[in-house]
């Protein structure tokens, strides 16, 4: 029997995935509700399946076991019955025309107190940055906590997003491809970039920020850069990462000792 706290995170991340499935359907039956209506003499009938009430996530690997490629890679998780395209994409993918090549601005804010000013770059990263807009929109992140902290010289770094708060679980879907990688395997401070497993194809909703210089391994091809930090970067130093980690695994990372949960997060078009 799973312990308690467990069991109660488990439920929470259930509940998460199924209200961001909730607002996702909402918005798929308005934009085709806009299609119906602005079609001359067709009669479109749209058919909404069901939602499940329980996410069905199927973890393997849990923080802490190491990082693949010697880089900010989420542990790795899939998705139950997932639909295979020939992009080697998994789920239902948001389109990577939300970001319409568009600078996107917003904020994250952790712990109720840390603000981060954030700028997605719709341009250079239109997919990546697509995903992340829609998960924000349908406000996924809300309650999800950040788990892996990295505070080596030359890689420290900030990992976030997994549904279930230890660097597993998704929002249903994996994607690529591998966009706005730098060449030179160098993430100055501020970046905000796409966690992966092993495969190009394995973003899903973790990201991390970079608060200081960092060198990734880049022979596995690197990472997405979606965006940046545009301000708040001094409070997410003083109030988070410089208190440390709490058990260092193998690789030097673990949970950071100050518990850090993404309260809000916000996003528009830059006018």
């Amino acid at each position: 029997m799973a312990p308690k706290n467990q069991s109660r995170d488990n439920r929470e991340a259930r509940e998460r995935l199924r209200l961001y499935q909730a607002r996702q359907g909402l918005h798929d039956r308005q934009r085709r509700r806009r299609v119906r209506d602005n079609t001359v003499g067709a009669v479109v009938l749209v058919l909404v399946a069901a939602l499940a009430t329980g996410s069905q996530l199927v973890h393997a690997g849990t923080q802490g076991s190491g990082k693949a490629d010697a880089s900010a890679s989420t542990s790795a998780t899939a998705t139950a019955t997932p639909s295979a395209s020939a992009s080697g994409d998994t789920g239902d993918t948001p389109s990577k025309s939300i970001a319409g090549g568009k600078t996107w601005t917003g904020t994250l804010t952790l712990n109720k107190d840390v603000e981060l000013g954030i700028e997605l770059d719709g341009k250079a990263a239109p997919q990546a940055a697509s995903v992340e807009i829609d998960l924000i929109r349908k406000q996924f992140y809300e309650g999800t906590t950040c788990h892996r902290l990295a505070d080596s010289a030359d890689f420290e770094f900030l990992q976030c997003g997994s549904a279930n708060g230890d660097g597993t679980g998704d929002a249903g879907f994996q994607y690529g491809p591998l966009e706005n990688v730098p060449s030179d395997g160098e993430y100055p401070a501020g970046t905000i970039a796409i966690a992966r497993g092993s495969s190009p194809t394995s973003q899903t909703t973790q990201f991390f920020i970079v608060y200081g210089d960092t060198t990734l391994d880049g022979s596995t091809g690197g990472y997405t850069v979606v965006g940046k930090v545009t301000s708040g970067l001094d409070r997410l130093e003083s109030q988070i990462t410089s208190k440390g980690i709490a058990s260092p695994g193998s690789d030097g990372t673990g949970e950071p000792k100050v518990a850090t949960t993404i309260t809000g997060a916000t996003i528009a078009e830059q006018q």
